[in-house]
Order: C-alpha cells, then structure tokens, then sequence
C-alpha cells in the first residue's frame, strides 16, 4: 500500500545487480533508475489526497471515503469521512509508532507490534503497510526477471539481510519506457505468492504521471480484494504540524 500511504512508503544502491538475460531490451534503464522512480512516484515533501477504499469479501462489500495527509517518510494521517457509522475513525504514524482513535468509544488506542500484521480498517492492507519505513531503493537487492512481458519489464527484488520485512520476494513489474508500476507481486519465505498489487487509472497530477487506482488481492483469501482510488492528490504543500498529532485524532470527526 506504499502507493496509497502509501497510502502505504520510504527511501545508496551498492549492492543492486543486474544479472544477464538472455534476449532482453537494450533499453532497459539501470536498476538503480527504476526503483528511485517507483520509490518517489507518490513521495513527497508533503502530500494531502481524497481516497475511496472498497473493500470486498464472498459474503459483503463496504465502500469508505477517507482523507490523507503525509509529510515525507514518517508522519501519515489518515481520516474516515463516511460511510457514517464509520465517519471520524482516524489513524496517525509517527515514524513506527501507530494509533487509531475510535469516536463511539472516544477512545485512542495504540497499535501494538503484535498487530502491525492485522488488517487495517477492514481492508487487505496491513498496519504494517501503513508504518513500513523501507525503500526498494535501500532495502532490496535487485536483478532483472529471466522472463520478459510485453511492454514491460520486470524486476525480481530480495530483501537485504537487515531489512526488517515478512516478504521473501517482490517481482516489480513497470512499463517499459515510462515506469510507471504496473503490478507488484509480493512471495513469502518459501517462494509462494500470496499478494498481487495491480495498478491502473493513470493520471497527470501536477508534474507527476502516476496510477491513481490500485488493486490488492490476497491470494490467501479467494474473494477478497481490496480497491484504493484516489478522488484528488496534491503534493508539496505547506502543511500545519498538529496535523500529525494526537489532538487531531480527537478533532478529526
């Protein structure tokens, strides 16, 4: 959810490599390009933006309007707008440290490290999608995909020993010549896929060129599949610092 909080996102390439394949395009930016644009695609100094959130399982389907704000790499909030039962819900991350405010109860609650697993407002995302302080730049070695796709290129990413991350692999996939993602596919200890990031709804957004809608499907959980589309995104703006501040959990309803 990097893109969202991105959403759910953050920032030396030594180690990259780029590992032979036989055929590929003589094009092909270097690794170190692709993943620096990944990476600040939805980055900014500060950025504010209008979301709808669909969440959908085999037995409902919930849709949630919400609005975020963020300033660089650790601060993000994050407010509920409807549907009304859920209006004033709101999240702060301050670097690793995450709360959520729940007005029926008027209650703040700070999310344990024993949670950052669990699923964040009902969706496919994770607390820890929300909190993630790792970059593709800093925090993965990469090597191109042995496989090709049409129009395409792919990237195979493996977390760095001291990269703090549940997942064993990332295949990246962007279009060839723009960059812009087109699919993320996230692979556990063992090698097994169990999340597919898709991105789609691209768009002009002040100087920027980038997806406005992505798709998150846990393999896991047939059915499921949760749907982010940005309504409006802005970036580098001047933002009032109490934004990013315990009071405003209360005041945000």
């Amino acid at each position: 959810m990097r893109g969202f909080f991105k959403a759910f996102g953050a920032a030396s390439l030594a180690l990259f490599f780029i590992s032979p394949v036989a055929g590929a395009g003589e094009n092909r930016p270097p690794v170190r390009e692709v993943l620096k644009k990944v990476d600040d695609l939805y980055r900014g100094a500060t950025s504010r933006g209008e979301v709808e959130m669909t969440v959908e399982t085999p037995d409902w389907k919930r849709t949630m309007d919400m609005k975020i704000w963020s300033e660089g790499m650790d601060k993000t909030f994050v407010v509920i707008l409807s549907p009304a039962k859920d209006a004033g819900v709101a999240t702060l991350r301050v670097k690793r440290d995450m709360w959520n405010f729940f007005p029926h109860i008027n209650k703040t609650l700070k999310v344990p490290p024993s949670m950052m697993m669990g699923s964040w407002m009902g969706s496919d995302f994770t607390n820890d999608d929300l909190v993630k302080e790792s970059t593709f730049l800093d925090d993965y070695d990469a090597r191109w995909a042995r496989e090709e796709k049409p129009g395409a290129w792919t990237l195979e990413l493996t977390p760095k020993a001291q990269t703090a991350t549940v997942w064993g692999k990332i295949e990246m996939t962007v279009k060839s010549g723009t960059l812009i993602p087109v699919e993320e596919d996230y692979f556990d200890e063992h090698g097994e896929k169990v999340r597919i990031m898709k991105f789609s709804g691209v768009q002009t957004v002040g100087s920027r060129t980038l997806p406005m809608t992505m798709e998150l499907t846990p393999l896991r959980k047939p059915g499921n599949r949760t749907l982010l589309t940005y309504k409006s995104l802005e970036f580098d703006m001047p933002l009032d610092p109490s934004v990013f501040s315990l009071q405003n959990l209360h005041q945000a309803r």
